[in-house]
């Protein structure tokens, strides 16, 4: 069989996108697993040794907290192997964490503090909080990618918060809006969802093999035990200490961050599927990249292919994320093993997600205005304006309106000629007469120039 490439990866996470999610590596693989390990473990060890009710964990040097620090910090790929050469004889992989973190520390000055590595750990407390510093750093990795994409947005937005363009309820002509205005909706849908993301602070735990400190209080019953874990999980990693689990972490944190970071890609699914959508109606075009094929069979074409790949790669996230977040808060009695496997996938979920969002900022990059359509839209549909005038007429009480417009307007061509020659038949006062007979589609657009402005 051929070494294992791009090209014979089996996912294509690490295979055709594999050069889009060089950032998510180091967190999700692996590698990036047994890394947080190493690095929940070492802090165990440094707060058992700085506690005053556990003597026999001595209190370390400078020297030695820095020792301790740079195999943490300074974990290399080169380690990540030896724990895995390890684990081929354990079958554990948590296990094989401690038995390297044990061998660092032979034939130097901390080797008889060997038996407190680990000390009255479950692996479940090793793993949680791995697991919840992998999510806190994928999750810094697809916030500045969701805040450049919703930058280049807020930018295009702005750019064209004056074009007028024909809105469409239930796929057909409606009453007009602004460009800007449509895409400025989805810069603060984003940014909403995006706060809802940061807002996440994920639960964390280190209480042993049910949750009960037995292990803790049998050997040191002394000890403030819950105290000493909350230096942990909140002092040294800043997350949140949860007090009341079985063996596991309950996962409720991780669940509400991944309906969190599904609510956010549905809304940018959304917004492909509109952009798509104006391309294919022509109000906007995409730049001809040199070289490009868009169909091996039609020269002229150049495919909205940024969105439809970023749409299709949000909907493998989102059902990654969405089976997570319903499977992982359920777990039998104390626990079984499904969690484990499950957990394993959250790199899966975030590279879809990131690859997804690269594509829309590419395809951002690419798209250009058509005013020259979106007017020809607005001047072929004078239609809109039957809401305007039937509404002047409600207020000034006229009898039947709507009727009168519906009977005028629907399922007919309409042009600027026929709705002026209505308007002027109508007895109406010269100010509203007037007012009606300046609207033209284009300029029937409300506030909606003005509303832009709430994405400031």
């Amino acid at each position: 069989m051929e070494p294992i490439d791009t090209l014979t990866a089996l996912s294509p996470l690490d295979g055709r996108y594999a050069n889009k999610l060089d950032a998510l590596r180091p967190v999700f693989s692996e590698a990036g697993l047994i890394r947080r390990r190493v690095a929940v473990e070492v802090a165990w060890l440094e707060a058992l040794c700085d506690a005053r009710t556990i003597p026999e964990a001595r209190s370390l040097t400078a020297d030695e907290h820095e020792f301790l620090q740079k195999l943490a910090d300074g974990f290399t790929a080169e380690d990540a192997r030896r724990v895995k050469a390890i684990e081929s004889v354990t079958n554990h992989d948590v296990k094989a964490v401690e038995y390297f973190i044990k061998e660092k520390l032979a034939g130097t000055t901390l080797e008889a503090l060997g038996e407190f590595v680990h000390f009255a750990c479950t692996s479940e407390d090793i793993n949680n909080v791995a697991h919840a510093l992998m999510l806190r750093d994928g999750l810094r990795v697809l916030r500045a990618a969701q805040d450049k994409l919703t930058g280049l947005l807020a930018a295009f937005a702005e750019e064209t918060r004056g074009v007028a363009m024909l809105a469409h309820t239930h796929g057909q002509p409606a009453s007009p809006t602004t460009l800007g205005k449509e895409l400025a909706v989805f810069v603060h849908r984003l940014r909403r969802q995006a706060a809802q993301l940061d807002a996440i602070v994920l639960p964390a735990k280190m209480n042993g093999a049910v949750g009960n400190f037995n292990a803790h209080l049998a050997a040191y019953p002394g000890a403030d035990w819950e105290a000493l874990a909350k230096a942990v999980v909140e002092g040294r990693f800043g997350l949140s200490q949860n007090v009341l689990t079985t063996q596991i972490e309950s996962h409720d944190g991780i669940a509400e961050l991944f309906d969190a970071l599904t609510r956010w890609n549905t809304v940018l699914l959304d917004l492909d599927r509109d952009l798509w959508t104006y391309i294919s109606f022509g109000y906007l075009g995409q730049k001809t990249v040199k070289g490009e094929v868009g169909s091996s069979t039609m020269p002229h074409k150049v495919n909205p292919i940024d969105f439809e790949n970023s749409e299709g790669n949000l909907g493998m996230a989102n059902a990654v994320l969405e089976h997570m977040a319903r499977k992982l808060p359920v777990s039998r009695l104390q626990r079984d093993l499904t969690d484990s496997t499950v957990l394993r996938n959250m790199g899966v979920g975030f590279g879809y997600s990131l690859t997804a969002y690269q594509s829309t900022i590419k395809g951002l990059g690419k798209i250009t205005l058509n005013a020259g359509r979106l007017a020809d839209d607005l001047n072929d549909a004078w239609e809109v304006l039957a809401e305007p005038v039937q509404t002047v007429m409600r207020k000034l009480g006229k009898a039947n309106p709507y009727e009168q417009l519906k009977e005028l307007t629907r399922g007919k061509k309409m042009t600027a000629g026929i709705m002026r020659q209505f308007i002027e038949g109508l007895d109406l006062p010269a100010e509203d007469k007037q007012r009606l007979l300046a609207l033209t589609p284009a300029s029937y657009t409300g506030i909606a120039s003005k509303l832009v402005d709430a994405i400031r």
